[in-house]
Protein backbone atom coordinates (compact mmCIF):
# COMPACT_ATOMS: atom_id res chain seq x y z
CA UNK A 1 0.00 0.00 0.00
CA UNK A 2 1.71 3.28 -1.08
CA UNK A 3 1.74 6.07 1.61
CA UNK A 4 4.26 8.81 2.27
CA UNK A 5 6.78 8.15 5.41
CA UNK A 6 9.35 9.45 7.78
CA UNK A 7 11.32 6.59 9.09
CA UNK A 8 15.29 6.08 10.54
CA UNK A 9 17.83 4.30 8.21
CA UNK A 10 18.45 1.29 10.35
CA UNK A 11 21.25 -0.77 7.89
CA UNK A 12 22.81 0.82 5.17
CA UNK A 13 25.21 0.21 2.07
CA UNK A 14 24.70 3.75 0.30
CA UNK A 15 27.11 6.39 1.46
CA UNK A 16 25.04 9.13 1.23
CA UNK A 17 22.63 7.71 3.66
CA UNK A 18 24.23 6.89 7.54
CA UNK A 19 22.56 4.26 9.89
CA UNK A 20 20.67 7.22 12.26
CA UNK A 21 19.51 9.22 9.50
CA UNK A 22 15.85 10.13 9.41
CA UNK A 23 14.47 10.11 5.74
CA UNK A 24 11.18 10.98 4.04
CA UNK A 25 10.41 9.49 1.07
CA UNK A 26 7.50 7.08 -0.42
CA UNK A 27 8.21 3.81 2.17
CA UNK A 28 4.85 2.12 2.09
CA UNK A 29 2.62 1.03 5.08
CA UNK A 30 5.08 -1.27 6.30
CA UNK A 31 7.26 -1.50 8.95
CA UNK A 32 10.50 -1.92 7.31
CA UNK A 33 11.62 -1.04 3.31
CA UNK A 34 14.62 -1.73 1.42
CA UNK A 35 15.27 1.10 -1.03
CA UNK A 36 18.53 2.34 -3.44
CA UNK A 37 17.85 5.40 -1.59
CA UNK A 38 16.28 6.87 -4.70
CA UNK A 39 13.88 9.96 -4.43
CA UNK A 40 14.46 9.46 -0.33
CA UNK A 41 15.08 12.84 1.85
CA UNK A 42 17.37 12.61 4.13
CA UNK A 43 16.15 15.34 7.52
CA UNK A 44 18.48 17.61 8.58
CA UNK A 45 16.58 19.68 10.91
CA UNK A 46 16.46 19.79 14.81
CA UNK A 47 13.92 22.32 14.95
CA UNK A 48 11.38 21.05 13.32
CA UNK A 49 9.11 18.08 14.19
CA UNK A 50 10.35 15.19 12.02
CA UNK A 51 6.60 14.45 11.58
CA UNK A 52 5.92 17.72 9.79
CA UNK A 53 8.10 16.49 7.13
CA UNK A 54 4.67 14.17 5.88
CA UNK A 55 2.50 17.40 6.32
CA UNK A 56 3.08 21.00 6.33
CA UNK A 57 6.53 20.21 5.00
CA UNK A 58 5.63 17.07 2.90
CA UNK A 59 3.56 16.41 0.01
CA UNK A 60 0.17 18.50 1.63
CA UNK A 61 2.24 21.10 2.30
CA UNK A 62 3.65 21.16 -1.58
CA UNK A 63 0.17 21.08 -2.93
CA UNK A 64 -1.27 24.06 -0.91
CA UNK A 65 1.96 26.16 -1.64
CA UNK A 66 1.94 25.74 -5.56
CA UNK A 67 -2.04 25.25 -5.62
CA UNK A 68 -2.88 28.98 -3.55
CA UNK A 69 0.11 30.99 -5.19
CA UNK A 70 1.39 29.30 -8.91
CA UNK A 71 -2.67 28.07 -9.86
CA UNK A 72 -4.56 30.46 -7.98
CA UNK A 73 -2.39 33.19 -8.49
CA UNK A 74 -3.44 35.36 -5.17
CA UNK A 75 -2.20 38.71 -4.66
CA UNK A 76 -2.97 41.26 -1.27
CA UNK A 77 -7.01 42.13 -1.06
CA UNK A 78 -8.13 38.40 -2.74
CA UNK A 79 -10.66 37.24 -0.93
CA UNK A 80 -9.83 33.29 -1.07
CA UNK A 81 -12.30 30.53 0.03
CA UNK A 82 -10.99 26.65 0.70
CA UNK A 83 -13.26 23.84 1.15
CA UNK A 84 -11.68 20.97 3.72
CA UNK A 85 -10.21 24.02 5.56
CA UNK A 86 -9.47 21.89 8.69
CA UNK A 87 -7.60 19.61 6.14
CA UNK A 88 -3.95 18.78 5.82
CA UNK A 89 -3.93 20.37 2.37
CA UNK A 90 -6.78 23.10 2.83
CA UNK A 91 -5.67 24.36 6.76
CA UNK A 92 -2.39 25.20 4.63
CA UNK A 93 -3.89 26.83 1.97
CA UNK A 94 -5.46 29.17 4.01
CA UNK A 95 -2.78 29.91 6.15
CA UNK A 96 -0.66 30.94 3.55
CA UNK A 97 -3.43 32.83 1.93
CA UNK A 98 -3.22 34.58 5.21
CA UNK A 99 -0.02 35.79 4.86
CA UNK A 100 0.22 36.89 1.88
CA UNK A 101 -2.41 39.66 3.09
CA UNK A 102 -6.22 37.51 1.70
CA UNK A 103 -9.45 37.60 2.90
CA UNK A 104 -9.84 33.80 3.77
CA UNK A 105 -13.57 31.88 4.56
CA UNK A 106 -12.56 28.40 5.41
CA UNK A 107 -15.38 25.69 5.01
CA UNK A 108 -15.47 22.48 7.33
CA UNK A 109 -17.76 19.98 9.26
CA UNK A 110 -18.70 21.02 12.51
CA UNK A 111 -18.71 23.52 15.06
CA UNK A 112 -15.00 22.09 16.16
CA UNK A 113 -12.92 22.40 12.96
CA UNK A 114 -14.49 26.05 12.68
CA UNK A 115 -13.52 26.94 15.76
CA UNK A 116 -9.79 25.39 15.40
CA UNK A 117 -9.66 26.92 11.81
CA UNK A 118 -11.22 30.57 12.74
CA UNK A 119 -9.36 30.90 16.25
CA UNK A 120 -6.08 28.69 15.54
CA UNK A 121 -5.65 29.31 11.94
CA UNK A 122 -6.54 32.64 12.34
CA UNK A 123 -9.18 32.57 8.93
CA UNK A 124 -11.58 35.39 8.64
CA UNK A 125 -14.31 33.10 8.74
CA UNK A 126 -15.42 29.28 8.94
CA UNK A 127 -19.18 28.14 7.88
CA UNK A 128 -20.08 24.96 8.99
CA UNK A 129 -21.59 22.80 6.02
CA UNK A 130 -23.61 20.67 8.30
CA UNK A 131 -25.39 23.65 9.88
CA UNK A 132 -29.17 24.51 8.54
CA UNK A 133 -28.11 27.77 7.53
CA UNK A 134 -24.90 27.39 5.64
CA UNK A 135 -26.28 28.40 2.48
CA UNK A 136 -27.49 31.55 3.77
CA UNK A 137 -24.19 32.34 5.53
CA UNK A 138 -22.45 31.16 2.77
CA UNK A 139 -24.16 33.79 0.71
CA UNK A 140 -23.21 36.42 3.43
CA UNK A 141 -19.69 35.31 3.76
CA UNK A 142 -19.47 35.61 -0.05
CA UNK A 143 -21.61 38.60 -1.02
CA UNK A 144 -18.68 41.08 -2.35
CA UNK A 145 -17.67 37.63 -4.66
CA UNK A 146 -14.81 35.20 -4.47
CA UNK A 147 -11.48 35.62 -6.27
CA UNK A 148 -10.11 32.27 -5.76
CA UNK A 149 -11.93 28.74 -4.87
CA UNK A 150 -9.85 26.34 -3.58
CA UNK A 151 -11.76 23.18 -3.89
CA UNK A 152 -11.30 19.88 -1.77
CA UNK A 153 -14.65 18.82 -2.22
CA UNK A 154 -16.32 18.75 -5.02
CA UNK A 155 -19.97 17.88 -5.70
CA UNK A 156 -22.70 20.14 -4.57
CA UNK A 157 -20.30 22.42 -3.01
CA UNK A 158 -18.34 23.36 -6.08
CA UNK A 159 -21.79 24.00 -7.69
CA UNK A 160 -22.80 26.34 -4.95
CA UNK A 161 -19.51 28.46 -4.98
CA UNK A 162 -20.04 28.98 -8.47
CA UNK A 163 -22.62 31.42 -8.21
CA UNK A 164 -20.37 33.81 -5.77
CA UNK A 165 -17.13 34.12 -8.23
CA UNK A 166 -16.42 37.20 -9.25
CA UNK A 167 -15.25 38.96 -12.94
CA UNK A 168 -11.86 36.58 -13.45
CA UNK A 169 -12.29 34.55 -10.68
CA UNK A 170 -9.60 31.30 -10.36
CA UNK A 171 -11.35 28.34 -9.03
CA UNK A 172 -8.73 25.79 -8.58
CA UNK A 173 -9.61 21.93 -8.38
CA UNK A 174 -6.94 19.86 -5.54
CA UNK A 175 -9.70 17.12 -4.71
CA UNK A 176 -13.10 16.08 -4.50
CA UNK A 177 -13.52 14.00 -1.24
CA UNK A 178 -17.20 13.84 -1.43
CA UNK A 179 -16.83 11.95 -4.98
CA UNK A 180 -14.35 9.49 -4.31
CA UNK A 181 -16.67 6.69 -3.01
CA UNK A 182 -19.50 7.50 -5.75
CA UNK A 183 -20.37 8.55 -9.14
CA UNK A 184 -18.87 11.90 -9.35
CA UNK A 185 -21.48 14.83 -10.31
CA UNK A 186 -20.25 17.58 -12.22
CA UNK A 187 -21.17 21.47 -11.97
CA UNK A 188 -24.04 22.42 -13.47
CA UNK A 189 -23.54 26.38 -12.79
CA UNK A 190 -20.12 26.26 -15.12
CA UNK A 191 -21.80 28.79 -17.42
CA UNK A 192 -20.83 31.02 -14.50
CA UNK A 193 -17.05 30.73 -15.75
CA UNK A 194 -18.81 32.14 -19.36
CA UNK A 195 -20.69 35.34 -17.86
CA UNK A 196 -17.81 36.04 -14.77
CA UNK A 197 -14.68 35.43 -17.45
CA UNK A 198 -13.23 33.01 -15.02
CA UNK A 199 -10.94 29.76 -14.94
CA UNK A 200 -11.60 26.55 -13.16
CA UNK A 201 -8.34 24.43 -13.56
CA UNK A 202 -7.17 21.42 -12.23
CA UNK A 203 -3.67 20.81 -10.36
CA UNK A 204 -1.05 18.24 -9.69
CA UNK A 205 1.51 18.72 -7.13
CA UNK A 206 4.15 16.49 -9.24
CA UNK A 207 4.17 19.14 -11.58
CA UNK A 208 5.91 21.32 -9.65
CA UNK A 209 8.63 18.77 -8.45
CA UNK A 210 11.88 20.43 -9.25
CA UNK A 211 10.86 23.39 -7.03
CA UNK A 212 9.88 21.20 -4.18
CA UNK A 213 12.92 22.53 -1.78
CA UNK A 214 12.32 26.27 -2.29
CA UNK A 215 8.86 25.68 -1.14
CA UNK A 216 9.79 23.73 1.82
CA UNK A 217 12.81 26.64 2.94
CA UNK A 218 9.84 28.99 2.58
CA UNK A 219 7.15 27.16 4.73
CA UNK A 220 9.41 26.08 7.21
CA UNK A 221 10.72 29.87 7.81
CA UNK A 222 6.71 30.52 8.25
CA UNK A 223 6.86 27.77 10.97
CA UNK A 224 9.80 29.31 12.79
CA UNK A 225 8.56 32.35 13.39
CA UNK A 226 4.81 31.17 14.13
CA UNK A 227 2.97 32.43 10.95
CA UNK A 228 2.26 29.05 10.05
CA UNK A 229 0.95 26.20 12.02
CA UNK A 230 1.46 22.91 11.06
CA UNK A 231 -1.72 19.97 13.36
CA UNK A 232 -1.15 16.26 12.85
CA UNK A 233 -3.78 13.70 13.77
CA UNK A 234 -1.65 10.76 14.87
CA UNK A 235 -2.30 7.29 15.99
CA UNK A 236 -0.48 4.17 16.60
CA UNK A 237 -0.32 0.79 15.23
CA UNK A 238 -0.17 -0.66 11.76
CA UNK A 239 -2.72 -3.40 12.80
CA UNK A 240 -4.84 -0.38 13.18
CA UNK A 241 -4.59 0.79 9.69
CA UNK A 242 -7.43 0.43 7.78
CA UNK A 243 -9.81 1.91 10.63
CA UNK A 244 -7.47 5.15 10.63
CA UNK A 245 -7.76 5.34 6.72
CA UNK A 246 -11.22 5.66 6.73
CA UNK A 247 -11.13 8.86 9.00
CA UNK A 248 -9.83 10.47 5.57
CA UNK A 249 -13.24 9.99 4.52
CA UNK A 250 -15.67 10.21 7.47
CA UNK A 251 -14.24 13.78 8.28
CA UNK A 252 -12.62 12.60 12.12
CA UNK A 253 -9.50 13.97 11.96
CA UNK A 254 -7.61 17.77 12.23
CA UNK A 255 -4.89 18.45 9.84
CA UNK A 256 -2.74 15.57 8.69
CA UNK A 257 -3.76 12.22 9.47
CA UNK A 258 -0.19 10.09 10.44
CA UNK A 259 -0.21 6.37 11.54
CA UNK A 260 2.72 5.89 13.74
CA UNK A 261 4.06 2.52 12.99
Amino acid sequence: MRAGTVGKVIKSNNERFKVGDYVSGWGGVQEYTISEGKDYQIIHDNKINKQSYLGVLGMPGFTAFFGILREGNIKEGDTVVVSAAAGAVGSVVGQIARIKGCKVIGIAGGSKKCDYVKNTLKFDECLDYKSENFFNNLRNACRDGVDVYFDNVGGTLLNQMMIFISRGARIVICGAISQYNQKPVGPSNYLSLLVNRATMKGMVVFDYAKDYASAQKEMRDWMLNGELIANEDIYEGIENFHDIFLKLFNGEKIGKLILKI
